[in-house]
């Protein structure tokens, strides 16, 4: 089946009469993505699943206003990645924990996760990428797993190309180090 454009959505969501249709393509085209980029930082498939509802209400409410100064896909990531940033922050604060304390809950909750189905090298990755900071954990983990090009990474974080190719280089030695060091059990 042949993929629609993303100007085609936007056109068909402009008409009241076709606006559900075009929802649902924009979800068929992009909710995969979406569901794995939340998961990845958040880790957890049930507030992955919550994240992502909230994810695509806000999309469909303002999906009218979206003046395609981006493209469709990397204004979604942002909306998907400020409420994963916004969640985690949430769960830090309401449980008094400092960051790399909630990076260690994570980490339990991958290992107790039904919904886990990686061997121990993919746990120990996953592991390793918990341990980075936040910001190079989302540069990471878009760069990485969604295959993303930085220019589109800059759109969705509003951070400089430079900037992100230092980040993403730092994540992946700090990563590599904690990996061909043993550092992490699992």
């Amino acid at each position: 089946m042949k993929q629609v454009e993303d100007s085609e959505i936007l056109a068909m969501f402009a008409v009241e009469k076709t606006r559900n249709e075009a929802f649902n393509l924009l979800l068929k085209k992009y909710q995969q993505k979406i569901y794995w980029h939340i998961r990845r930082l958040v880790l957890n498939h049930d507030d992955c699943d919550d994240l992502l509802q909230e994810v695509f209400v806000k999309v469909w409410k303002n999906l009218e206003k979206f003046r395609s100064d981006s493209q469709l896909y990397t204004w979604i990531y942002r909306i998907a990645t400020n409420e994963s940033i916004t969640f985690l922050n949430k769960q830090k604060q309401r449980n008094n924990t400092p960051l790399d304390e909630v990076s260690s809950e994570l980490a339990d909750n991958l290992v107790a996760s039904s919904y886990f189905n990686g061997d121990k090298l993919e746990l120990k990755l996953q592991k390793a990428i918990l341990t980075l900071p936040e910001k190079q954990r989302i540069i990471f983990n878009m760069k990485y797993f969604d295959d993303m090009k930085y220019e589109e990474i800059s759109e969705v974080l509003g951070t400089s190309v430079g900037a992100l190719k230092a980040s993403f280089h730092i994540a992946a030695k700090k990563i590599e180090a904690i990996i061909t060091n043993d550092e992490i059990d699992y």
